[in-house]
């Protein structure tokens, strides 16, 4: 019974409310308890930084890695560029080559080209009057690409410049200090069989698109078609020609001949006249003028759009003309001071041209493309002045029975 009396005072214990203390350490106790606490707040904040510097060496392995990706395809990208000049430059010396050699060809083979006589009329502005050794020569910027097209071409237009400086500076001393503005000598064609001919074909300068033709003409007769100087190519629409019918005026250009009875030239024989012969162009007008003395005798609308005619022939003869091959059209004269240029000159130039009768030297003329002065004398070569080599040689039909075309002393009058 003791037993069962202890456990229902036991049970009745538990039916009482437990009272907790608001600190369940006395304050005896307290202490410790503190103590601890600022170590576990410090373990925490190693554990938050121990995690952040693991997502940073996560971070930074991925940066590490990209890093690495960027190196190699730099690396790579290196690579390719460095191919890509390799390959560049192969391809810049191949083209240039190909270039140079079309350039070559085109200046050597096709007779169409312009650009030498461009070149060469820059180079001369810029040279003056002053003679140049061939590496000083080359210092020209015009000239050093002459070079680098043609190296002959180039060396024969060095040559012909410092002649040209030359025979100015002996005329310049022979006359005491002023440039020489009339020729010492012209040449004389008896109309029959004596002839000059020339390589200038009008057609590689492009005179279709404008022109100027000037010269001394001496007329020994007038008579019916008689030309001064020119060609007729295969095709009637190819005519470049100057000269008379007569009375009257008979100058051909492109598809038209003037050959009109009122437009009369009123020459008589054994005077000098000045010829200019002026075209607009196919592409800018048409219009075709006519002076002579410095007078407008003509004005017309004529075409020329065809040039390179393959019926040959092309080429300009003096005294007469070339038709296809074939000397015509003769004319017995005194003849001096051809000049061709590629662009139409304008009247007032045309008035200080003839200069009252005196022949002035344009050998600094702007567009000037062929310029025969007859001031040899002698031989049997009349010198292109202009700087494209298109030389004239004394020629004749029958040379045994009438011989070449005369040196003559006669020329127009001197000022």
């Amino acid at each position: 019974m003791k037993l069962k009396d202890h456990i229902e005072k036991f049970d009745e214990g538990f039916d009482e409310p437990t009272v907790v203390s608001p600190d369940p350490f006395p304050e005896k106790y307290r202490g410790p308890a503190e103590a601890f606490a600022p170590i576990e707040l410090l373990q925490r904040e190693i554990r938050d930084k121990d995690k952040i510097i693991e997502s940073l060496n996560n971070k930074l392995i991925v940066l590490t890695n990209q890093v690495s990706t960027v190196e190699k395809n730099e690396s790579a990208i290196l690579e390719e560029l460095e191919k890509s000049r390799w390959l560049e430059s192969k391809v810049a010396l191949a083209t240039k080559k190909v270039y140079d050699d079309k350039v070559k060809s085109i200046v050597n083979v096709n007779a169409d080209s312009k650009i030498i006589p461009m070149l060469t009329a820059v180079a001369r502005r810029k040279q003056g009057n002053q003679q140049l050794t061939w590496d000083n020569w080359l210092k020209i910027p015009e000239n050093k690409y002459l070079f680098y097209v043609n190296e002959n071409i180039a060396k024969g237009i060095f040559e012909e410049t410092n002649n040209l400086i030359e025979r100015r500076f002996n005329n310049e001393s022979t006359r005491g200090g002023s440039l020489q503005t009339s020729p010492n000598y012209s040449l004389t064609f008896d109309g029959v069989a004596t002839y000059v001919t020339t390589d200038f074909n009008p057609d590689t300068y492009s005179l279709n698109e404008g022109f100027t033709v000037s010269y001394w003409v001496r007329p020994d007769e007038i008579a019916a078609t008689r030309h001064a100087l020119g060609r007729r190519a295969g095709s009637s629409n190819e005519r470049f020609f100057f000269g008379i019918h007569n009375t009257r005026i008979n100058i051909g250009v492109g598809n038209n001949m003037t050959n009109n009875a009122s437009v009369v030239h009123t020459m008589d024989v054994g005077n000098w006249y000045h010829w200019v012969i002026t075209y607009e162009g196919q592409s800018s007008g048409r219009a075709r003028k006519i002076y002579m003395d410095g007078e407008l005798l003509y004005t017309g609308t004529v075409v020329w759009n065809q040039t390179g005619d393959t019926g040959g022939g092309e080429n300009v003869y003096f005294g007469g003309r070339n038709n296809n091959g074939n000397f015509v059209k003769a004319w017995a004269i005194g003849l001096d001071e051809v000049a061709i240029f590629d662009e139409e000159k304008d009247s007032d130039w045309v008035t200080s041209a003839y200069s009252s009768g005196t022949p002035t030297d344009l050998i600094d003329e702007s567009g000037l493309v062929g310029y025969w002065r007859f001031e040899e004398g002698t031989g049997i070569t009349v010198n292109d002045l202009s700087g494209n080599g298109n030389h004239g040689t004394l020629t004749s039909t029958d040379e045994s029975t009438y011989g070449l075309p005369t040196w003559s002393e006669d020329t127009p009058k001197r000022g």
